[in-house]
């Protein structure tokens, strides 16, 4: 049924009647709306009626193209009369009401704001004001004062502020006017200079007046007033007026009186509003002592407790924590100084820099508690006039760290030092010389080239001060392993010297162990060197696998051939109670034990821990497992057979282990061989998928860090391990705590302290010669409980963020497991978290940076077996050691057809050597033709492990030296097109100590190629100049690449440098010309994407940035000349893209990517041969597709990672993150990327600075 038209006037249809108004209303404007009132109040009620009541009026008022706007106000401007001023208030009320965000800002463009101040300032004026004007005005200045980022500064220079401030004080009774007034002034307080002004002018003891305790009145007025008043608190000035005015105890109250009688949680956002002001207090040193004095911290808890089982009070509870754990009172780390634990004096201090301040210190300054305030601007009358200033930061350039000079972006090829100089390197490259004259190439039998320098791995084992090395070996489990006494070396002689056969010959198995073993105590029968023999491939080293190139069939079998290989232990009772006795003290005459003067673990499994040795070691042996140990028994207690990992990693021999860690040098001098270093570790063959963190689970923590404070009673505080106490770290006790060691090679723990009975608090040792970075951690744990969990908190760690957020677990290893038939790390903990804690960090250690906090890193875990001794690693531990006895196995492995040399490029400071290997495939024959094909190959530059704390860099690097030596047509081929010149660990030093980032010299090595230093930095001075003697002789390398490990970020990348990525990430003006480049440095990370599983193209960044210009990768870009310069990045996490999406990251895949690393360049080499321009079509519209993410946004500071770009998956790091004043924590916007941690707050709201 079709409904009646609309009455029309004069013809005109309806719809445009308000139109028609419009235009009579324009018409009037000026002198004649002065003088005809009515005719003006007429239409405006009209225009007023028909938006009223008619939606499209509205829409015709406002549609584009429509002048009605500009037509209202310049009839509100030019009206002197209260009532149509009044009805085009009504009007634009209405119009802005609906589809607010377009409309309001119209009204603003069109300079409505400063016409209603306008009014404002006219009507005040009038005595006594209309009410109803005012109440309108403000209202309206209500809507539009949030959109307006002018309208703090319009509101003061018109006077506004006041008119507001004085209607205020003379209507506190009248709720109707004081609600828009509120509202208004809680849009005049978010700029900071109205803020203060405002609070000179009494406001801040003008809201108290208006906050009240609990009552169901008025509380949509209440609300705006405490919104308003913490606006106002943002400003320290404001804090201080309400701390002296005694406003701190108040606003607790106020808060408990409102929890406790809003039972049904109506009211929620008063109680927060409340908490906001409270916040804001205490952002000053003045405001968190009241809040202290106020008993604010029992308050808060009290009342967060109670709210926890209700999910919708959240807010309040990631509010109320927030506040706490910033009145949480500043700690000291319990140090004596944060300095490293172990001091090396080095030959010369630098002019300046951290180590020549750190030099310089007074003794007792290194960690002076911070008395500012929290890192905070001193505040102004000047201050950013905006009052958005999140906007104003999108303004400023993107990155302030990308090179802009470009000078510095067209590399150079400026060697710097003569040829002259350079020429000693010569003997590193003898295979451009080598002419093979008098080698037999018909001879398979024959090693593949004769050694220039002695072999490294035998000159590192040759011990200079010989010292005995703990082994783990007679005490089986104990943390403390036997020595080896320097009676028992001396009957040896023989053997320290042969430690090694010579590097011509392929290495066999040594005939008898390496260790002295007591005979007697083997047990091996006959059936079951046969069960091994027929399971496992021999170890000469010829027929094993390697574990990259293993079939998924053969991994599936790994565990049960362990299961045959390392037979259980087998525990006679007359064993057993020598163990108990052993813990209580009791030591054996006789026990090899009783040579140490190291603690007893807890279970002390005696007699010697026994390996299948080549072919000495298996005669006159009981029989197995039915009389296991009885001849021992009597004085040496039960029979431990240890795994013999050898047989199942290639690369792997323990005694061989024992041998290496003879030769190697650390600062403390250790004597003990960690377990996991001594097994091995082989990869499982179970997914460890990225775990899905709690809800709630770091709110929990904090709370139970903030009972520490309320219930200080319950604190145990007791010291169990310390190596400031280097006589005697490990603190003995009646067996009610777990004992803690780090003393072997790469450990890494300064302290233990027992905080509850099943809680300890540890402490990292920072790098030598340093007060910070501390981040590595690897140390054992015995005496543990069966059943029980444990809760460990590394209470100093520095980065803002870190994985362990995201899904990563710490890695840990049983050595009960490993006896057992399972030798491997496997990741474990659950309650992960990482956050901001109560501990400072001083001035010096922060880089000058005031008022900064450590992190921590809490998880829980619990333990499947008494009496087990477990190791616990940031990553899986690969040491120096293990590196030397790898490149010894790798040299045994050699076939006549593979070039293989090692050199020892220099010695570090510490006195360990720093190998450099050579690989390449031998000539055919020595004929003219095949030795210039073999010289004339193009040189592959390969280094890894310059941040000790990056390990998997180490096993990436591991995968691709296991491919370079295997025996795949692939690895030929690869082998035959190129030459390798590989320094697998350019920082032995750092590593060997347990450091995370730096050298000895305390200086991070990666920052030091522009201007290295031949004595504080050997080992890049020479590997940079290896570099440069072959920029001279011509010879660049085609790919230069550094491994790393990335700590913030998930697969594995590259970053690489290109001049055109970089300008187009700046704001430089650059000519075609200066853009010239070849696209090649692309392929080979795109070629990576396409075969690498864990490999994200997405990640990658070709940008050069200034802060990293002495890093290798730009150096040898830059001053070498290698277009193909990278650094290739491993995650220590997992990955969120690919094959192993949802995965954490194991050595099987840091292998496996070390693997497909030589595979790519393979690739590459057939690209780069066939002339084919195709490719780099492709990789033209690849970059042009992506335009390259900026890498980072804010310039790195000194306590810095890097090569680490700032976090790119954006993160909430903030307490509060789900209410409206919540700021989010990334402040670049790129890929933000929604973790499930965005229900469950992770930690403070402080800028998450660039790592």
């Amino acid at each position: 049924m079709n409904k009646p038209k609309m009455a029309t006037e004069k013809g005109v249809p309806s719809n445009s009647r308000v139109l028609m108004l419009l235009g009579q209303l324009e018409r009037m404007n000026g002198e004649a709306m002065v003088k005809d009132v009515e005719t003006a109040r007429q239409v405006t009620a009209k225009i007023l009626h028909l938006i009223q009541t008619q939606e499209k009026s509205g829409k015709e008022v406002m549609s584009k193209g429509s002048s009605g706007m500009e037509v209202i106000l310049a009839s509100l401007e030019s009206t002197r009369d209260v009532q149509t001023t009044l009805n085009i208030l009504y009007i634009l009320s209405e119009l802005l009401t609906v589809g607010r965000g377009r409309r309001v800002g119209v009204f603003v463009a069109k300079g409505g704001t400063g016409i209603l101040f306008q009014i404002l300032i006219t009507a005040s004026k009038e005595l006594p004001p209309s009410e109803e004007l005012m109440l309108q005005l403000h209202s309206l200045l209500a809507k539009v004062g949030p959109k307006d980022r002018k309208f703090g500064v319009k509101a003061r220079l018109s006077g506004a502020l006041n008119v507001t401030v004085n209607l205020m004080k003379q209507n506190l009774q009248n709720t109707k006017l004081l609600l828009p007034c509120l509202q208004v002034l809680r849009v005049y307080s978010t700029n900071s200079v109205n803020s203060i002004s405002l609070g000179k002018n009494g406001v801040v003891e003008l809201m108290f007046k208006i906050t009240a305790p609990y009552s169901k009145k008025n509380t949509s007025l209440l609300k705006v007033a405490l919104d308003a008043l913490g606006a106002l608190l943002k400003s320290k000035t404001n804090s201080r007026r309400a701390v002296d005015g005694r406003h701190v105890p108040v606003l607790l109250a106020l808060y408990l009186d409102w929890h406790r009688n809003d039972t049904r949680h109506r009211h929620m956002l008063i109680r927060k509003g409340l908490l906001v002001c409270l916040r804001n207090i205490t952002n000053i040193k003045l405001g968190r002592k009241a809040f202290i004095e106020a008993d604010g911290m029992r308050i808060l808890y009290n009342s967060s407790t109670e709210c926890l089982p209700v999910r919708t009070l959240d807010p309040l509870v990631n509010t109320s924590s927030l506040i706490m754990r910033k009145c949480f009172p500043k700690n000291r780390l319990p140090l004596p100084t944060i300095k490293s634990a172990f001091h090396y004096q080095l030959p010369h201090i630098p002019a300046a820099g951290p180590v020549a301040q750190l030099y310089s210190q007074p003794p007792g300054v290194d960690d002076v508690v911070d008395e500012s305030d929290d890192n905070e601007e001193t505040e102004a009358d000047t201050e950013n006039d905006t009052e958005n200033e999140e906007d104003e930061k999108d303004h400023r350039t993107a990155n302030d760290d990308i090179e802009t000079d470009l000078n510095k972006l067209h590399p150079k090829k400026s060697p710097g030092r003569s040829y002259e100089e350079l020429r000693v390197y010569e003997r590193f490259f003898l295979e451009l010389s080598e002419d093979f004259q008098g080698y037999n190439f018909e001879c398979s039998k024959t090693a593949s080239t004769t050694s220039s320098s002695s072999s490294f791995s035998s000159s590192s084992a040759s011990s200079r001060s010989p010292r005995p090395i703990i082994v783990p070996t007679a005490q089986a489990l104990s943390p403390k392993h036997v020595p080896i006494t320097s009676s028992q070396e001396d009957c040896n002689p023989a053997k320290e010297q042969h430690t090694q056969p010579s590097p011509s010959a392929p290495t066999h198995p040594p005939p008898a162990p390496l260790t002295p073993l007591e005979l007697d105590t083997i047990h091996l029968t006959k059936d079951q060197d046969k069960k091994e023999e027929a399971h496992i491939p021999s170890p000469d080293g010829h027929a094993t696998l390697s574990s990259l190139t293993r079939p998924p069939s053969q991994g599936q079998r790994i565990e049960q051939e362990l299961a045959h290989v390392l037979e259980c232990v087998s525990l006679e009772e007359a064993g057993a109670l020598n163990a108990e006795e052993e813990i209580r003290g009791v030591k054996q005459e006789g026990s090899p034990v009783n040579a140490t003067r190291h603690i007893q673990s807890p279970l002390l499994l005696g007699g010697i821990t026994t390996r299948r040795m080549g072919g000495g070691g298996g005669g006159g042996g009981s029989n197995w497992g039915s009389d296991c140990g009885s001849e021992g028994a009597e004085d040496e207690g039960a029979v431990l057979e240890v795994p013999d990992t050898a047989l199942l990693l290639s690369l792997h021999d323990p005694d061989l282990y024992v041998e290496m860690v003879k030769g190697t040098h650390s600062v403390p001098q250790y004597a003990e061989v960690a377990y996991p270093d001594y097994f091995g570790h082989v990869a499982p063959t179970f997914r460890e998928p990225l775990v899905e963190r709690v809800y709630g689970v770091q709110r929990s923590k904090i709370f139970q860090d903030i009972e520490r404070l309320i219930h200080p009673n319950d604190i145990l505080d007791k010291v169990v391990y310390d190596l400031d106490i280097p006589s005697c770290p490990v603190i003995e006790d009646d067996g009610e705590s777990l004992k803690f060691n780090s003393q072997f090679e790469s450990g890494n723990l300064r302290k233990a302290v027992q905080v509850r009975k099943y809680e300890y608090d540890l402490v990292l040792n920072s790098d030598i010669n340093s007060n910070h970075y501390h981040q590595w951690f690897y140390f054992e744990v015995s005496g543990m409980r069966v059943g029980t969990t444990y809760r460990f908190n590394i209470i100093n760690c520095e980065k803002s963020n870190s994985q362990f957020n995201y899904g990563m677990q710490v890695l840990m290893y049983s050595v009960q497991e490993a006896i057992s038939g399972r030798p491997c790390w496997v990741r474990t903990g659950t309650d992960i978290c990482y956050y901001k804690n109560h501990f400072a960090r001083s001035t010096i250690a922060a880089g000058g940076q005031k008022g900064k906090s450590y992190y921590t890193l809490t998880f829980s875990t619990s333990f499947s077996h008494k009496d087990d001794v477990c190791y616990f690693a940031y990553h899986y531990p690969y040491t120096y050691s293990t590196l030397k006895m790898h490149l010894s196995k790798l040299e045994a492995l050699r076939t006549p057809q593979i070039y293989l040399r090692q050199d020892v490029l220099c010695e570090t400071l510490g006195g360990n050597s720093c190998p450099l290997l050579t690989i390449t495939a031998m000539p055919e024959s020595n004929s003219n033709d095949h030795i210039c094909q073999f010289r004339n190959r193009p040189l592959i530059f390969l280094s890894a492990r310059v941040h000790p704390g990056e390990t998997n860099a180490s096993w990436v690097m591991k995968g691709t030296l296991e491919f370079l030596m295997g025996t795949s047509p692939l690895a030929a081929s690869l082998r035959e097109a190129y030459i390798f010149k590989i320094v697998p660990m350019l920082n032995p030093d750092g590593v060997v100590n347990g450091n995370h980032r730096c050298s000895l010299s305390g200086e991070d090595l990666n920052r030091q190629w522009q201007n290295p230093n031949p004595e504080l930095h050997p080992t890049i001075y020479h590997t940079k100049s290896l570099l440069q003697y072959l920029a001279h002789i011509q010879r660049a390398p085609l790919v230069f690449c550094d491994y790393h490990g990335h700590s913030r970020k998930k697969n594995v990348f590259m970053y690489g440098c290109s001049v055109k990525e970089t300008v187009w990430q700046s704001n430089i003006s650059a000519t075609s010309s200066d853009l010239q480049e070849d696209l090649g440095y692309r392929a080979l990370p795109k070629i990576l994407s396409q075969i690498a599983p864990a490999f994200s193209m997405g990640s990658c960044s070709f940008v050069v940035e200034r802060s990293k210009e002495s890093t290798a990768r730009v150096v040898v870009w830059r001053e070498i000349g290698v277009q193909r310069s990278y650094t290739m990045e491993s995650t220590l996490c997992g990955c969120d893209q690919g094959k192993y999406k949802g995965l954490q990251i194991g050595t099987r895949e840091l292998e496996e990517m070390g693997a497909q690393f030589c595979v790519a360049l393979l690739r590459l080499k057939r690209l780069t041969g066939l002339h084919n321009h195709q490719h780099l079509l492709d990789l033209e519209s690849d970059i042009i597709g992506t335009q390259s993410k900026v890498v980072s946004s804010c310039p790195t500071t000194y306590v810095m990672e890097e090569d680490e770009p700032s976090f790119l998956e954006a993160i909430d790091y903030s307490a509060e993150s789900n209410d409206e004043d919540a700021e989010p924590e990334n402040e670049h916007g790129s890929e933000v990327h929604k973790s499930p941690d965005h229900l469950d707050q992770l930690s403070d709201s402080e800028t998450n600075h660039r790592d």
